[in-house]
């Protein structure tokens, strides 16, 4: 890919001056409800969370001010934090070009305003571009487009002095490093007051976007008049991941064919696969339709050659909705000829090692991973890697 995509700047965490405070330590008053019984359910949740090492509990910011910016939103209108005095905010600094850890980020505040039900009215969710070279009104839209946020944030940009300056008021270290973005995937919560109450970093696993949710959830809740009822009440214990070594039926993202008999699609040991992950958001930083289609030329050689089949796997855990995904296969105006499945969990790309979107796996007939690359290549890549590796010593 020639666009850059962020990483996640987990070293520059160590210039956050809040992380004074030891990360995940100050879990909030978590979410509403009462009694001994709620207190017992709250304490084991935050426990099993505490061992969780793919979800932070957040680090307590005490109460200071949150430092004012005033930026440009998708729709080119002036916006400043303070503005939104009175109602409880997530702010988050991410990539406008992202394709790893920012729609992970996006995910888990859009889910958190979702558990609230009618009280996610009292909560404004707030972007700002973390991406140097992608700082126009027209970034900032498509990636709100791509996701399914444009109506349900302000994802905020501006000249890149403005930009800088709010970076280096929240301490957020944003690099290019090899042609890629490096940022710090901060979001903080800010309450009625315009003060600063949690930080939370978040990690790269694509099981924990709902986890993460619940638990931004609840520390808003904490803050909202009431304390309104979080809608989720899932565990916070570490999810497994789903890898090659797992026998796995996953709903298909198109109509039954003879790739994905009955709706769904198998993966797991006893053939070789090339396991291609991909998200439909990818259109914004890639020619999505063209790489779908002309993997098509290696579907066919494989079928031809004995190659590994391909397989392709949505991440639907970072899509607006399984249909986005069905609905976008539908008007490519061809047929693909390989299956496409859905992972609406997100187990099976952290059971792949999945770092980045696309990200291409093959794995032998036993489940061992061969070979991973992050990023399009083109049919005849692909073809070359399937040989090399099938001549490879096991």
């Amino acid at each position: 890919m020639n666009r850059f995509r962020v990483r996640v700047a987990l070293s520059a965490v160590a210039s956050l001056s809040v992380l004074g405070v030891a990360a995940g330590c100050g879990a909030g008053s978590g979410s509403a409800g009462s009694g001994s019984a709620a207190s017992s359910q709250a304490a084991m949740s935050n426990a099993a969370g505490m061992s969780n090492p793919d979800l932070d509990l957040g680090s307590s910011l005490g109460s200071r001010p949150a430092p004012d910016f005033r930026l440009t939103n998708q729709f080119g209108q002036p916006m400043s934090l303070s503005q939104f005095r009175g109602k409880v905010v997530m702010l988050s600094f991410e990539d406008s070009e992202c394709t790893t850890v920012c729609p992970l980020t996006t995910q888990s505040m859009l889910e958190a305003k979702q558990l609230l039900g009618a009280a996610g009215e009292k909560v404004q969710l707030v972007g700002v571009d973390a991406n140097p070279d992608a700082t126009s009104v027209a970034d900032v839209l498509a990636y709100s487009r791509a996701h399914g946020m444009v109506n349900q944030w302000d994802f905020l940009t501006g000249p890149l002095s403005q930009l800088k300056a709010a970076w280096g008021a929240y301490d957020i270290a944003v690099q290019i490093e090899k042609g890629q973005i490096d940022h710090t995937p901060a979001l903080f919560v800010i309450d009625q007051q315009g003060r600063e109450r949690k930080l939370y970093l978040t990690q790269m696993a694509y099981s924990s976007i709902g986890q993460s949710a619940q638990v931004l959830a609840d520390e808003v809740a904490s803050l909202l008049p009431g304390h309104p009822h979080v809608a989720s009440q899932q565990s916070l214990a570490s999810i497994s991941g789903q890898g090659p070594t797992d026998r796995l039926t996953l709903p298909s993202a198109t109509l039954p064919s003879a790739h994905s008999a009955g709706g769904t699609v198998v993966l797991g040991p006893g053939q070789p696969r090339l396991v291609v992950f991909f998200a439909t958001w990818l259109s914004e930083v890639s020619d999505l339709k063209s790489e779908l289609i002309g993997a098509n030329a290696y579907a066919a050689a494989a079928r031809r050659d004995g190659l590994p089949q391909l397989v392709a796997v949505d991440e639907t855990v970072v899509e607006p909705s399984a249909q986005t995904v069905r609905s976008y296969l539908q008007n490519l105006g061809t047929s693909l000829g390989y299956p496409v499945a859905l992972d609406t969990t997100g187990r099976v790309a952290d059971g792949y090692g999945v770092q980045d979107q696309p990200w291409f796996t093959l794995v032998s007939a036993s489940g061992q991973v061969l070979w991973s690359h992050d990023g399009w290549l083109a049919p005849s890549a692909l073809e070359a890697a399937a040989r090399h590796a099938a001549r490879s010593p096991a």
